[in-house]
């Protein structure tokens, strides 16, 4: 095979900067695209197995201002902190790269997932040194009543991504489809627009998606306090987990403009806001750049 064949050939020109030869716009476009993906996956990779293990209390209000009730909680799953990331990630690849990689990104973090879920089931069934009850057959819990880490990881684990991996798959999609109808009827404009619209949909549907299957499917939400109804809790939940990705999705709008500037510069990619799109972003999208 000819390597040359397979080298972008059309770049965007901008004032002062040098006209790079097609091995280092090649270079460049690969690089910049290893990393968003390896961020992608490592993060998603991460927050599969951080998932559930803890909530972290973000903030409690005591709407009845009776001392003797319990004050509302809002709490995000430790999972959640880094899952804003993977989105920035997409915008970033959608918009540079196109739908395809950004729907071949999705579908390769899709194989991850099920890749973590066979090294934490293989790792439970090859034997150790877990001591067993003789009479039940059933491994040995310490005093509090735990399982050795490993297993309560596994456990959390698999009832997290059980939920995301469901949740995931709707909601990259979404956001992928949702950022380019956006960028298409914009006409390339309002960038702001597209990383927002796409990534405050496409989180709506992942929250609301994981809370239902973790509490229905995998059974690993945590109670609800004494005197809370189950949907008034679960309620909370995703109401809290959105707010707080909404906050996040604002807040990297500052990164994405700024990076997708300065990222078409340096791949010589059209600007984000050129109009029509020239061919150099279609040689990308179609997988030669």
């Amino acid at each position: 095979m000819d390597t040359h064949a397979t080298l972008p050939s059309i770049q965007h020109h901008y004032e002062g900067l040098a006209t790079l030869s097609e091995q280092q716009l090649y270079r460049r476009r690969e690089s910049v695209f290893l990393v968003l993906a390896g961020l992608f996956l490592g993060t998603l990779a991460m927050l599969n197995i951080l998932g559930i293990t803890r909530f972290i209390k973000l903030f409690e209000i005591d709407f009845d201002g009776d001392p003797t009730t319990a004050a509302t909680v809002f709490a995000v799953a430790v999972g959640v902190l880094p899952y804003p990331v993977t989105f920035l990630c997409t915008d970033f690849i959608s918009e540079l790269y196109g739908r395809k990689r950004a729907n071949m990104v999705v579908w390769v973090g899709f194989v991850l997932n099920i890749w973590v879920m066979a090294i934490l089931w293989v790792g439970g069934m090859l034997p150790g040194w877990e001591q067993f009850d003789p009479v039940t057959g059933e491994m040995m819990r310490d005093a509090a009543g735990r399982l050795p880490v490993f297993y309560e990881v596994r456990t959390l684990a698999f009832g997290a991504v059980a939920a995301s991996m469901i949740a995931y798959l709707f909601a990259q999609f979404v956001d992928v489809y949702v950022f380019h109808f956006w960028k298409r009827l914009t006409r390339g404009k309002h960038l702001w627009l597209r990383n927002n619209g796409s990534t405050l949909v496409s989180q709506l549907v992942d929250t609301v998606a994981v809370i239902l299957i973790t509490q229905f499917f995998a059974h690993a939400l945590p109670p609800p306090p004494e005197g809370t109804g189950l949907w008034q809790h679960l309620l909370l939940f995703i109401v809290t987990g959105y707010v707080f990705k909404v906050v996040i999705a604002l807040i990297d709008t500052v990164p994405f403009y700024l990076g997708a500037r300065w990222l078409s510069r340096y791949l010589r990619l059209p600007p984000p806001t050129h109009t029509p799109h020239p061919l150099a972003a279609a040689a990308v999208e179609a997988g030669v750049g």
